[in-house]
Formats: C-alpha cells, sequence, structure tokens
C-alpha cells in the first residue's frame, strides 16, 4: 500500500470542480478537488457528503443558512439536504462519498464530472 500524499495529487491538476479520487475505502471513494467560483444547488437522495477543507475558506449555501469551513475543518452534509458549496478563492479539499456518486447531485449540468484516478 502506498502513502498517498494529498498536495502532491492537487499539484497534479488545475481543473476546478473536477474531483480526482487518490484512494478507496470499502465501498467509499476518497477525492481531492480544487474549488473556486459558484457550484450548483444539488442533493444527494441517497447518501451523506463529506467536505474537509484543506487550503482556503469554502461556504456551503443551505437553505437554513450557510456552513463555512477553513482549514481542518470539515462538515458533512446529510442525504437530501440541498446545497451549493462556494469559494471565492481557491479551495483544495477532501470529499469523501460512496463509489459512483455525481457530483452534481439530482441537478446534473455541465459542471457534472467524470471521476478519474490520480
Amino acid at each position: 500500500m502506498d502513502v498517498v500524499d494529498l498536495a502532491d495529487k492537487l499539484s497534479l491538476f488545475t481543473q476546478h470542480w473536477s474531483p480526482k479520487r487518490v484512494a478507496t475505502l470499502n465501498d467509499y471513494e476518497i477525492k481531492v478537488v480544487k474549488i473556486q467560483g459558484e457550484f450548483v444547488w444539488h442533493t444527494h437522495d441517497d447518501t451523506d457528503e463529506l467536505f474537509l477543507v484543506l487550503s482556503g475558506t469554502l461556504t456551503i449555501q443551505l437553505r437554513d443558512g450557510d456552513v463555512v469551513l477553513g482549514p481542518g475543518q470539515l462538515y458533512v452534509v446529510p442525504r437530501g439536504v440541498e446545497h451549493c458549496p462556494v469559494a471565492q478563492d481557491e479551495v483544495h479539499a477532501v470529499l469523501i462519498e460512496p463509489r459512483g456518486v455525481v457530483n452534481t447531485g439530482s441537478a446534473g449540468g455541465p459542471l457534472t464530472a467524470v471521476v478519474e484516478a490520480l
């Protein structure tokens, strides 16, 4: 088993909103992602979604109010809760989700990513 260096993996790509799989844990994918700008409002009806911020400031907009995360902080969006991630400046984050989860959830659209392994 190889050690995964998250900073090294993040240095291998520049695209925003394009998660890359860096490891698998049982039926879950561990992904790194670069975030900047505003995503789409969406839900994941069948799963929770974990955001762990490595650098920058990430706002997760919820209909009930915003959650603001800085480096070293995480938040779990409960299944079925509509949310929209936003970052004024670039954010590096880790996502943990079941294998096959679509990043845009029920919304679809041009920001839907095909997850590649790094």
